[in-house]
């Protein structure tokens, strides 16, 4: 990939060949010969984006976009997405207040990938500045990237972050325009969500992970309270430790009051909560983890070279502040681990990586526990991610379908969508975070990818590094005689045969391998479900889950302890 530099403050992302110059004269030319009075072309299409002192006083080093939407039901900042309106962005750098930034024809979009190809009519367009952070890390590399703000690394949404008023414009690239959108809105800090007696927070600055990122990093935590908690102060309790995307809501949605309207996500978190508090329901306690890192609103929950120590910080920090401010049974048997997705990877990897300390893990559609398929490619094999050669016939890698197989984006659609979002792994989304946690630390500190993102190559090197760390059935299947005996009914997988993102598929390879897994047996289960799609998590509500992790945990509890927290 080319990167240059326009007007000392911006980098662009891509560079399109210019017209050769007959295309051009034909066109000059072909504008003459019709019979009606044409406006003249306006030399050049772009989007001039500035800030002033009054938004932010100090040079920024980040990314500029500008969004456009044809309608403006929401801003065009907070439309973009996989299957959302089109934008572009550019890197910047040390851009001073006042000084200003270009947008052209040449810059990187998605899905519409060059302003000359963007069809005529009239739209909204909205200018965004994401500021960066430098970074000083401990393995002495020096980056910039996005610093989340507790927003869960959602830029569009980061406090501190700038943006446009929305503007009603007609653009027509070939006729040319020249748009200026000043950023004079600051996005401001995000307020705290007050404590009840039910549902609890905390939020912490990790040591660990402060001293390798070089910045003040992170941890939190949301804790749903058993009914009966406050009155029985002698009784402890076991523990749903919830793995999953950053949120700072209750589990499961968990609300005291009726929700207005046609509210189905609070409807649900209603019903969950009247049977939480009913006569018979089990007493547990349940928590969500906060862990957003500089890549992604979530770390993965393990040790990375590019991520850092989280994996330690979250099992000597975290954990320890959670178990000592509330009473949990401080014991293996009563440390349930759940997820789906992200979440559910992330209960298997916490299981596997610390099989002593956790007392069965219950995943949901887990991202690739095998990368011989991440989301339609083979790693080990396949020579590319975006195509795959079949005799004369090339094919493109589906990373995305609906349960009836229709495709919904193409690995290559997938990861230049991430590449408008943020050159160097820094688009907070999802190929991204695989290849920071799983990949080694290139030569410039940000990871070396798997595969280059313009052409999809992949590089068989880094490839071999994911699967010594962090290819779950590689691991399990090469340590089964140490693992096996502290696993023996600890894991638990659902997932639909229909996956959205082809999940299903590295499950399957992980639950052949158990199956027949001998002294001992693995003891768990794998649940499909025939053309259910992502994120399929068995035939339970959340409240009968739950109560099958009580029986779970009431089952493997020592003979000699006493079940008190089940009902009271």
């Amino acid at each position: 990939m080319v990167e240059s530099k326009s007007g000392g403050a911006a980098m662009n992302t891509r560079c399109y060949d210019a017209l050769p110059l007959i295309v051009v004269t034909i066109l000059f030319l072909c504008a003459g010969c019709t019979s009606q009075k044409e406006e003249p072309i306006v030399d050049g299409t772009r989007f001039e984006i500035f800030f002033d002192e009054s938004a932010h006083a100090e040079p920024i080093t980040g990314r500029v976009y500008v969004m456009i939407s044809r309608n403006k039901d929401r801003e065009p900042r907070l439309q973009i997405g996989r299957s959302g309106v089109p934008f572009y962005g550019l890197d910047i750098e040390n851009l001073e207040p006042g000084q200003s930034v270009t947008i052209n024809d040449t810059t990187l979009g998605f899905p519409v990938e060059s302003l000359k190809d963007f069809p005529p009519g009239d739209y909204y367009v909205q200018g965004f500045v994401n500021i960066y952070t430098e970074f000083k890390r401990a393995d002495g590399h020096v980056l910039w990237m996005h610093n989340d703000q507790w927003e869960g690394q959602r830029f569009n949404r980061s406090p501190g972050n700038l943006y446009s008023d929305v503007k009603k414009v007609h653009l027509d690239p070939q006729r040319g325009f020249h748009i200026k959108l000043h950023a004079t809105n600051k996005i401001p800090p995000i307020k705290p969500i007050p404590d009840t007696d039910w549902v609890k927070r905390i939020k912490f600055q990790s040591k660990i992970l402060s001293e390798f990122w070089g910045q003040p990093i992170y941890l939190g935590a949301t804790i749903l309270l058993p009914k009966g908690y406050h009155d029985h102060p002698a009784i402890y309790y076991p523990v749903n430790y919830m793995q999953g995307h950053f949120s700072t809501r209750a589990p499961h949605g968990f609300r005291t009051d009726t929700p207005r309207g046609n509210d189905r996500r609070g409807q649900r978190g209603y019903e969950f909560y009247k049977t939480w508090i009913s006569e018979h329901f089990p007493r547990m306690i349940l928590v969500t983890f906060q862990h957003p890192c500089p890549y992604f609103d979530d770390s993965y929950a393990v040790n990375s070279a590019n991520c850092g120590p989280y994996g330690d910080a979250i099992m000597q920090e975290l954990i320890p502040e959670i178990e000592s401010r509330f009473r949990i049974i401080r014991e293996p048997y009563a440390r349930i681990l759940e997820g789906g997705s992200t979440g559910g990877w992330e209960a298997l990897a916490l299981q596997i990586f610390y099989p002593d300390f956790f007392g069965g893990a219950f995943a949901s559609c887990p991202d690739p526990v095998d990368f011989s398929d991440v989301e339609g490619f083979n790693i080990y094999e396949d020579t590319n991610a975006y195509w795959r050669q079949n005799g004369w016939i090339k094919v493109p890698t589906i990373s995305v379908r609906y349960p009836d197989g229709t495709v919904r984006l193409t690995a290559h659609q997938k990861n230049y969508y991430e590449l408008v979002r943020g050159t160097r792994g820094r688009s907070g989304e999802q190929f991204d975070i695989w290849s920071a946690v799983y990949g080694p630390v290139g030569e410039d500190g940000y990871f070396k990818p798997l595969y280059d993102k313009v052409t999809g190559e992949i590089d068989p090197e880094v490839a071999r590094y994911w699967q010594e760390n962090y290819d779950l059935h590689y691991i399990l299947k090469k340590n089964w005689k140490t693992l096996g005996p502290k696993l023996r009914g600890k894991i638990h997988i659902f997932t639909g045969d229909m996956d959205s993102f082809y999940l299903n598929n590295s499950v399957h390879l992980l639950g052949e391998f158990l199956e027949k897994t001998k002294n001992p047996y693995y003891g768990g289960f794998f649940w499909y479900a025939p053309r259910k799609s992502h994120c399929w998590s068995g035939p339970f509500t959340p409240a009968e889950e739950l109560k099958f992790f009580a029986i779970h945990i009431a089952t493997n509890a020592p003979s000699d302890v006493e079940t008190l927290w089940w009902e009271y």
